[in-house]
């Protein structure tokens, strides 16, 4: 299997774990390589809340969460594994696919998503 179609199937596992969602959202992009929701709610900026993307890069996958820069205590539950994948406050990077780490993630997801909803961004 070569790198590219990984990351291509990386992109589509994670995309999924974003698009369970998307009824609820706003879709901003959908494209081969970048998938990125807001919420339906203005900010005080006066741009929708971001919620997350997952994005092709040149050397891995990005999958990046906003309730869980908003709201760190998100990020309690979360296995050793999972924070080894995290760059910065928000964001995680695969190069592989890790189907544990990827419903872990899945989890996180719905749980930022009961937070955004509890909060009023939804």
């Amino acid at each position: 299997m070569s790198f590219d179609h990984s990351k291509n199937e990386i992109f589509k596992l994670l995309k999924a774990n974003l698009s369970d969602h998307a009824s609820t959202l706003s879709i901003k992009k959908d494209t081969k390589d970048n998938y990125y929701l807001n919420t339906m709610k203005i900010g005080n900026n006066k741009k929708p809340h971001f919620f997350g993307t997952v994005q092709i890069n040149k050397s891995y996958v990005s999958y990046h969460l906003m309730p869980i820069y908003i709201n760190p205590l998100l990020l309690d539950s979360i296995s050793d594994d999972l924070k080894k994948r995290m760059q910065g406050k928000s964001c995680f990077n695969f190069r592989m696919v890790d189907k544990k780490l990827f419903l872990e993630l899945k989890a996180l997801t719905n749980a930022s998503y009961a937070f955004y909803e509890k909060e009023g961004y939804i």
